[in-house]
């Protein structure tokens, strides 16, 4: 679900800066879209309501994560004993006017697939992102305020 749906109260709002943040600190020339799907009928079938959704777009195509954008897809599960949701999973897909080039996931191996792979190091700095993602989501203590 888009980012700005979910931002319905400030702890997750907050969350979804620090989010945002933590990318532009490893990559700080994207530009942020807070909606990336559109809001249709067929599009509103397709979307995950419990994940939070960014994309993030270079000012060109990246040759050093061969995309020109990135889209991700924070995964939720909510434990119906405990009072917070928990991410469970980040999905990080990267596009360019081809389509899409990769996909990263953290449920299975954290390895990328696709036809093209980011260059080593911006592959380190996005799993180095998405590890950073657990730790702001997962922070019990956090949820308990």
């Amino acid at each position: 679900m888009n980012a700005a749906e979910q931002a319905n109260n400030f702890q997750v709002a907050s969350k979804i800066a620090a989010v945002v943040n933590l990318f532009k600190s490893h990559f700080p020339d994207v530009r942020v879209d807070l909606k990336p799907w559109m809001n249709d009928p067929e599009t509103r079938e397709l979307v995950d309501p419990d994940s939070i959704d960014i994309g993030f777009h270079f000012p060109g195509r990246s040759r050093l994560l061969q995309s020109r954008c990135i889209l991700v897809q924070i995964r939720f599960y909510q434990d119906p004993l405990e009072a917070y949701r928990r991410a469970i999973g980040v999905e990080a897909a990267g596009y360019d006017h081809r389509g899409q080039q990769w996909k990263l996931s953290t449920v299975d191996n954290w390895g990328f697939v696709g036809a093209s792979e980011p260059a080593p190091e911006s592959a380190a700095k996005l799993k180095d992102f998405c590890y950073q993602i657990f730790e702001l989501f997962n922070d019990v203590a956090a949820y308990n305020n």
